[in-house]
């Protein structure tokens, strides 16, 4: 037979049992002090109403005319009877200097000797004590007679039996009982509701299910590399961990801050300030890419909001690498569909027995294509960028846009150091490419112009294989960029032109975000022939001094130009 094992009490129930106890000791304590305190005022007060009784007597007239008749007690023993029945003593004992009564409730005592002390009463003074008399233990005041000359003619005890004392405090004690069971039910009352709410928060679970949850939530909080963030009611940061500081860039106090107080871009802040949950929408931070969800925490009430954040860095420039092998590949189709089109023009030329003519149209449309490919590759000898201008140049011109690489391009194979991945300037280049064909599609003269070249620094002419500087340079034909928005084109989300199904507006800021996390620089101008140009600026070498200056030129950028600025730095021309 299996014994059960009793589960561990909830935390919960062990603080009630705890304050049940408590407040019961903390009762019965504070009845048992008052039961003792009240049975010592109660023969205090009994001493000082026989001390009253026993004067009262004492110094009335009739008593002292009684006292000088032959038999006193036939005119006190009345008296005495009455007293004891107004006053409510349990007895007035009156009697002579020699200790003979001549008073009693019990009339076979008198004349009889008093049984108490009274050396004290003979010498003129009154006082009150507890003996044991022919009525049981009494609390008894005996005081002089005195004539007019201050001779003590008699004596007068008046006592209450201790036993009348103990039913007045048994009484009270009854009472106090009461007091002491209802304070007792309030106190468990109060503390049933308080630990029934206590046990809603903690779920019943008791002090060691608490703290190994805490040791797990610990150890799975540092252990998540997603960013995971926690905010309260009020939008103030209660929790955050290592992930989550290393994605936004905040230092590691920032727990009870307000998350406006962050300094993170303005459409970030609001994402997460929203009381609407976010799901997957894309935000830059300072030199990142983030996913955002958030979730609200609610139970009743709003209690806060959990977000978490990943890292999108990387696999948004595959996808941009992705997005342009896809126009690459859609343009080989599209020539090869043409060139399908061109190669059934031969055959049908040489079958009408023309075949001069089918050589030459052959001839010409293969001399036109190596041009193209001849004049690309000798501007631009980096091959990964040489394959993305080619595979443009075909995707801009099926949308009736003519892409033309620069004569001042001049990019050697070789000359971009590895602290500049292909993959980033895929990036750059291919979203000023593509916002460039969105904003010269339906133009006049529908054209983009890419130049490619090294340079020293601050210099506008190409340079030498020592040059330090890379230089973009994107054109285009189309309406071009207002002044008032040469810094609001590069916020994620701007656009002139209607949001599509991928929406706009993400292109220009993830390109400057590139420029920025290599130390350059990428800002729009006016084109020569109207239309917006594009720069870009990037140093090929970096010192130890460059980084410095670098680090500090960011810290000391303006607010619309950092790309952690309070309106981030986002969206697009096109």
């Amino acid at each position: 037979m299996r014994i059960p094992v009793p589960s561990p009490r909830s935390l919960a129930g062990q603080l009630f049992a705890m304050q049940a106890v408590l407040i019961a000791v903390l009762v019965a304590g504070y009845a048992l002090f008052t039961y003792v305190s009240d049975e010592r005022q109660a023969e205090d007060a009994a001493g000082r109403q026989a001390t009253a009784v026993a004067r009262s007597v004492a110094d009335s007239p009739s008593v002292h005319s009684a006292i000088g008749t032959a038999k006193p007690s036939v005119e006190l023993q009345p008296y005495a009877l009455r007293v004891m029945a107004d006053t409510e003593v349990d007895f007035v004992t009156i009697m002579a200097p020699n200790r003979i009564r001549w008073t009693h409730p019990d009339p076979d005592q008198i004349g009889q000797p008093f049984l108490g002390h009274i050396d004290r009463a003979l010498k003129g003074k009154t006082f009150t004590e507890t003996y044991t008399g022919t009525l049981g233990a009494s609390v008894r005041a005996v005081t002089p007679i005195e004539d007019e000359n201050d001779k003590v003619i008699g004596l007068v005890s008046a006592g209450i039996k201790v036993e009348a004392i103990s039913e007045r405090v048994r009484g009270q004690l009854a009472a106090l009982l009461g007091v002491a069971a209802g304070a007792l039910a309030l106190g468990g009352i109060g503390t049933y509701v308080i630990n029934a709410r206590l046990r809603r928060h903690t779920h019943g679970m008791n002090a060691a299910e608490l703290s190994r949850m805490h040791d797990y939530h610990e150890a799975a909080l540092h252990a998540v590399r997603e960013g995971l963030l926690m905010l309260d009611g009020q939008y103030r940061v209660a929790l955050i961990n290592d992930g989550g500081r290393e994605l936004l860039g905040v230092a590691a106090d920032v727990v009870g801050r307000s998350v406006a107080e962050l300094g993170l871009p303005a459409q970030l802040t609001g994402a997460l300030l929203a009381s609407e949950p976010r799901v997957d929408e894309v935000h830059l931070a300072a030199d990142r890419v983030l996913v955002v969800n958030t979730s609200p925490v609610s139970g009743g009430e709003r209690r806060g909001t959990v977000v978490t954040l990943r890292d999108v860095t990387e696999l948004q420039s595959l996808m941009g690498e992705l997005d342009s092998e896809r126009g690459f590949t859609q343009a080989l189709r599209s020539q090869a569909h043409e060139a399908a089109n061109r190669l059934h023009t031969v055959v049908s030329l040489i079958e009408l027995g023309r075949a001069e003519e089918a050589v030459d149209f052959a001839t010409a449309e293969l001399e036109l294509a190596q041009a193209l490919t001849d004049q690309v590759v000798a501007a631009v000898g980096e091959p990964v960028l040489a394959a993305l201008l080619l595979g443009k140049t075909a995707q801009a011109n099926e949308r009736g846009v003519e892409l033309v690489v620069s004569e001042d391009s001049r990019l050697d194979d070789g000359l971009l150091p590895p602290s500049l991945p292909a993959r980033d300037l895929v990036t750059i280049l291919g979203n000023l490419i593509d916002n460039a064909v969105d904003a010269a599609q339906g133009s006049v003269r529908a054209r983009v112009t890419v130049t490619a070249y090294t340079a020293h620094a601050g210099s506008a002419d190409p340079g030498s294989a020592d040059s330090d500087e890379l230089v973009l340079k994107v054109s285009d034909t189309g309406a071009g960029v207002d002044p008032a928005h040469a810094e609001m084109v590069f916020q994620r989300g701007f656009s002139t032109k209607p949001a599509g199904p991928g929406g706009r507006g993400l292109g220009l800021a993830l390109a400057r975000q590139a420029v920025q996390r290599h130390g350059g620089l990428l800002t729009v101008a006016e084109a020569d022939g109207g239309g917006a140009e594009f720069e870009v600026r990037m140093p090929l070498r970096t010192t130890a001094k460059d980084a410095t200056v670098k680090a500090a030129s960011m810290e000391a950028a303006p607010a619309d130009v950092s790309p952690a600025q309070a309106s981030p730095v986002t969206g697009g021309q096109g």
